[in-house]
């Protein structure tokens, strides 16, 4: 099949009305051998296109390198040569004199995975001398043909997008780290790797020398999440020599390619507003305590992790290494209420190594983040007046009245919590005497009657790290007050007991000169008359 010396005929590329004619006549392929359909000798080579593949990107031209399989016999079928046997596929180039002439002819227009029938007369085949020992001379050639690749010199990198995400946070550069899966195949689909087996994605750098050229230059421009089909020739792929015994030598090669990852070495965390309510007069910084939702995802969108999915906020301080470094970075500057992505490369998160078996390594990390509060340990009692009365205030509240106050109390996300007004009568205490939370006791004084405020209670002003009922641990509290009346000491009808338990008879306890009668002398006397008293009983 393969020409020892000089051709003797000179190739010419067969016009295309000539060619036409030849498919044509396929059905006279088999059983004429040396006759044509006029029933003289053939004069060219005869077609038969027994498969076809559906799609057929692009045929074979003059000046191709092909690879492909064969078998030749002779008319009555005897085989005198296949290169199955050999298991060695022909890869050499087309048209440029390098086949028997009927070869170059039959394999023009081909496309890759068709299989042909070729029926070469001897003249366009080893002629008159044939080949000592194997073809006879003035012998009729048949070969089945199965085009296996196709490529050009003249080839670069194919590139199809598949599907390409809505939104693309950033396109791959050089020098930039991906992680991606891929399937591999040679130009006819038959597979030799695979990502998806191994159980994890190809990471690598682009651009550094670390893959192939063809699979460096075929990542450039990819989002996140896009999906694209490669086409690699063999020059920019592993050449001559190949890749061990999956990726034969000037073997074409193709890669379904998707993107779950991109970023650079230097990159810093990204940072997008979602939602920024109004009226932010405050922004998180490092020390703050900061209770706050999120869902977290890989960048295809995978998700890892959500504390919505327990019910309850994440807790932590803000700056001070109890995350990790980009989360730190990236709740720093945010206002109550706020929603934001955080965007985090690996190396402000996990790493290399990953965590777990839902992070893996080198993983970018997105992290969707809604902030319920914060606060600080120094803060104090944040108060604002809402409305004072109209008529001037002389006496304001003080540690030892007696209060009468209406209140709403909510999160700083509006989450409502209590109410004075769905019991339909104001809550009642003694100011200084520990009746209530720190922080609103706090907030009530100095306040006159009629007067409406507004308290923000930090957590160790209010139920601390454990809540109470109904209020989340660490939690900033939210008051609207409004004092309803106040009294100076307790008003008639009520006693006070002291610290101790009281003692088994009481009275008599009290009546300091046994005269059968306690007057209000003899209780101040005995009685706790002060900011410490512990408790009081209406009668």
């Amino acid at each position: 099949m393969f020409r020892e010396g000089p051709p003797s005929h000179t190739l010419l590329r067969l016009p295309l009305l000539q060619l036409l004619l030849l498919l044509l006549v396929q059905a006279v392929g088999r059983g004429l051998g040396r006759a044509n359909p006029a029933g003289g000798p053939l004069e060219d080579v005869v077609i038969e296109r027994y498969h076809i593949p559906r799609a057929c990107p692009r045929e074979v031209q003059r000046g191709d390198y092909v690879r492909y399989h064969y078998n030749g016999t002779f008319e009555d079928g005897k085989k005198f040569d296949s290169s199955y046997d050999r298991t060695t596929l022909v890869a050499i180039v087309v048209g440029v004199g390098r086949l028997i002439t009927g070869m170059d002819r039959g394999l023009m227009g081909m496309c890759v995975s068709e299989r042909r029938r070729l029926i070469v007369p001897p003249h366009l085949g080893y002629g008159s001398i044939g080949v000592a020992g194997l073809i006879p001379p003035d012998a009729t050639l048949y070969f089945d043909v199965v085009l296996l690749d196709v490529w050009n010199k003249a080839d670069t990198v194919q590139v199809s997008t598949l599907l390409r995400p809505p939104h693309c946070p950033r396109m791959v550069q050089d020098s930039d780290f991906v992680r991606y899966h891929y399937n591999g195949t040679l130009l006819d689909g038959t597979a030799f790797d695979t990502s998806y087996s191994s159980g994890g994605t190809y990471d690598t750098y682009v651009g550094s020398g670390w893959l192939i050229k063809g699979m460096d230059q075929g990542l450039l421009g990819m989002c996140p999440g896009e999906r694209r089909k490669i086409i690699i020739p063999p020059f920019l792929a592993y050449g001559e020599k190949g890749y061990g015994t999956v990726i034969p030598a000037h073997a074409s090669l193709v890669f379904h390619v998707l993107l779950i990852d991109v970023h650079n070495p230097k990159d810093t965390v990204q940072l997008e507003t979602l939602e920024l309510p109004p009226g932010c007069v405050r922004r998180a910084v490092a020390g703050d305590f900061m209770r706050y939702h999120y869902n977290g995802s890989l960048m295809d969108g995978t998700l890892f992790d959500s504390s919505y999915s327990r019910n309850h906020t994440y807790n932590t301080y803000v700056g001070q290494g109890y995350i990790i470094p980009g989360m730190d970075q990236g709740l720093q500057g945010a206002c109550v209420g706020e929603r934001r992505r955080i965007t985090i490369p690996p190396h402000l998160a996990y790493g290399e190594n990953g965590t777990g078996d839902k992070i893996p390594g080198s993983a970018v990390l997105v992290f969707d983040v809604h902030v319920i509060d914060f606060h600080n340990p120094a803060d104090p009692v944040e108060v604002t007046t809402l409305s004072r009365p109209p008529e001037p205030c002389n006496e304001t509240a003080k540690p030892g009245d007696f209060v009468r106050y209406h209140y709403n109390c909510s999160l700083l996300d509006g989450t409502r919590l209590f109410s004075s007004h769905d019991y339909e009568v104001p809550q009642e205490a003694t100011l200084g005497a520990n009746k209530v939370i720190e922080g609103l006791d706090e907030g009530l004084q100095g306040m006159c009657v009629g007067e409406r405020r507004q308290l923000v209670v930090p957590p160790h002003l209010a139920h601390g790290e454990s809540g109470a009922r109904g209020v989340p641990g660490s939690a900033v509290l939210l008051f609207e007050v409004e004092l309803v009346s106040r009294e100076e000491g307790l008003p008639a009808g009520y006693l006070f007991v002291w610290h101790e338990d009281p003692p088994a008879n009481l009275f008599e306890d009290l009546d300091l000169n046994k005269d059968g009668e306690v007057p209000p002398e003899e209780l101040v006397t005995d009685a706790l008359w002060s900011q410490n008293i512990q408790k009081t009983l209406r009668v």
